[in-house]
């Protein structure tokens, strides 16, 4: 029997569409979704891009047309956090980024200031042009007591080429130079969940949690106690449902099947 839920929280590649690949059960989806007003958010583990960003890929690529306050992304959940841990005072605090437009254009609009030496928090991300340097800043900085926050654990994404390595694979290795474990704000860890249902406005019993991987995604809405909806247009498959003691809410082969 299906719930009827008010919202909706979203992944996005594997759920909405496959790299460069539309999905169309998922923009019949999401127009449901629309007709009906119900509150939904797409909640992506990607923090290299801006919430413009996105909604211009999924209505240029997926014609898909939402608004940028319907993405939310481990850099407005890592800024969100960061605000709270100071009291609101941001411009009181220093950073030091590891990371893409999306997540320091996030942190930054907060009022934090940039400091390499002895900041207040390191935030390490996926950063497409990361060097030795930028890690040294980072470790070094971690060593002298700065907060360590990685946006998420993804070690790997996939693209065209196949597996490349993901924010986790980056944060790894300034875990491994500082011999510290970052506190993780993104799926599968409740932080951005906790984030989101802030920013929809709604209790988690009336939320769903959409996504195509059990072990972020739907792991994510175990984490806070959500329902959950699996659909395998993605990562996961139903065999591997097997091995998993706690079971999602809902199994679905289309987002067709949901009404």
């Amino acid at each position: 029997m299906q719930k009827n839920y008010q919202g909706y929280f979203i992944d996005l590649d594997g759920t909405v569409y496959k790299g460069s690949t539309k999905i169309p059960a998922a923009k019949r989806f999401v127009e449901r979704l629309q007709a009906q007003n119900k509150d939904f958010l797409f909640l992506t583990n990607n923090t290299t891009k801006t919430p413009e960003a996105v909604v211009e890929n999924l209505a240029q690529n997926h014609d898909i047309h939402v608004a940028p306050s319907t993405i939310y992304t481990p850099s407005l959940a890592t800024a969100s956090y960061l605000t709270q841990q100071v009291d609101g005072h941001c411009s009181d605090y220093s950073v030091y980024i590891i990371g893409e437009l999306g997540l320091k254009k996030a942190i930054l609009n907060c009022g934090f200031k940039l400091n390499e030496v002895d900041p207040d928090f390191v935030i390490v991300g996926l950063d497409y042009d990361v060097t030795y340097h930028k890690f040294e800043l980072a470790t070094l900085a971690i060593k002298r007591g700065a907060k360590f926050i990685g946006t998420n654990e993804d070690t790997n994404l996939p693209n065209e080429r196949g597996l490349v390595p993901g924010a986790g694979s980056v944060i790894a290795l300034v875990e491994r130079a500082t011999q510290q474990k970052a506190f993780y704000i993104g799926k599968p860890q409740a932080p951005i969940m906790t984030a989101a249902l802030d920013k929809i406005g709604l209790a988690k019993d009336q939320v769903v949690m959409v996504g195509d991987n059990l072990n972020t995604d739907i792991q994510a809405g175990f984490n806070v106690g959500m329902d959950t909806l699996l659909v395998l247009t993605g990562y996961s498959h139903r065999s591997d449902l097997a091995a998993l003691t706690q079971q999602p809410t809902y199994v679905i082969d289309s987002l067709d099947e949901w009404q």
